[in-house]
């Protein structure tokens, strides 16, 4: 079954951003003169999405807001509510309605791609599979503990950047990783995923976490990876927003040259 929906969790309440969130919630922080938020529609309607369903809090209005004037001649935006912050598995389940029985592309907005290729390949993996596709990436092994961390083994007549997924471990220590590949936030999910998540128990901070899951998936070989080197701005920390700030508009015709030639003047002192 084709891919035509994408959800995108935007439910949290940005404290690292604090005071800015008071205000306005950090998915509309802008990247220049773009909303965040707006690089993710712009990448799931690319993918060839013509549906978007945004995932947010009835504290953040200003989502339904601008959701409300998002939607184009190739894609709807929707809005439906996670009323209590109960992490991001339940943040999808919450999307369930509104999916109903197709699979789905989850995008995670603090994470802004280069382009659409990533979610493309995840679909096209996706529909010639059968099987969920998640994201990967090769870090660093100090970076290893801020993400979830794979097992994976290379999927039998594939390209070599797409891989089973035989584990997933949330978060680990160090000496507790299982490879130095983790998940990045672009997912292709089977419906199936619903069930599994009515499944999972809390994490000890009473949160429901979506890599638990991806586990099961990855028990039952079901789940695939795609191993991507894409250009991908963390915009979940300040110092991440500021650099996708900076390198996003140095790209830009318009801005890029006079912005370039300011920061040689600056550094050039």
């Amino acid at each position: 079954m084709a891919v035509r929906t994408a959800v995108i969790p935007a439910a949290g309440m940005g404290t690292r951003f604090l005071p800015a969130t008071r205000a306005t919630p950090k998915e509309l922080l802008p990247i220049y003169d773009t909303p965040a938020l707006q690089f993710v529609i712009d990448e799931a309607a690319q993918a060839g999405c013509t549906r978007v369903v945004i995932v947010t809090s009835r504290a953040k209005p200003s989502i339904e807001n601008y959701a409300s004037a998002a939607s184009t001649d190739k894609v709807a935006v929707t809005v439906v509510y996670q009323d209590s912050p109960l992490g991001l598995g339940h943040a999808v389940s919450c999307a369930r309605q509104a999916v109903g029985d197709e699979p789905f592309v989850v995008m995670l907005p603090d994470e802004i791609m280069g382009d659409a290729s990533l979610t493309k390949e995840l679909i096209v993996l996706y529909e010639k599979s059968g099987k969920s596709s998640i994201g990967l990436k090769r870090v660093a092994a100090a970076e290893i503990s801020s993400y979830g961390n794979v097992k994976v083994v290379g999927h039998k007549g594939d390209t070599e950047d797409i891989v089973e997924i035989l584990q997933v471990v949330e978060k680990p220590k160090p000496a507790d990783a299982v490879s130095d590949i983790v998940i990045i936030g672009r997912y292709v999910f089977s419906p199936k995923v619903f069930d599994k998540l009515e499944q999972i128990k809390p994490s000890a901070n009473g949160e429901l976490q979506l890599t638990d899951g991806l586990a099961m998936l990855a028990n039952e070989h079901a789940l695939l990876g795609v191993v991507s080197e894409i250009t991908r701005y963390d915009t979940g920390t300040p110092m991440g927003l500021l650099r996708a700030v900076i390198e996003i508009a140095l790209e830009r015709k318009d801005i890029g040259p006079q912005l370039n030639s300011w920061l040689k003047e600056k550094f050039n002192k």
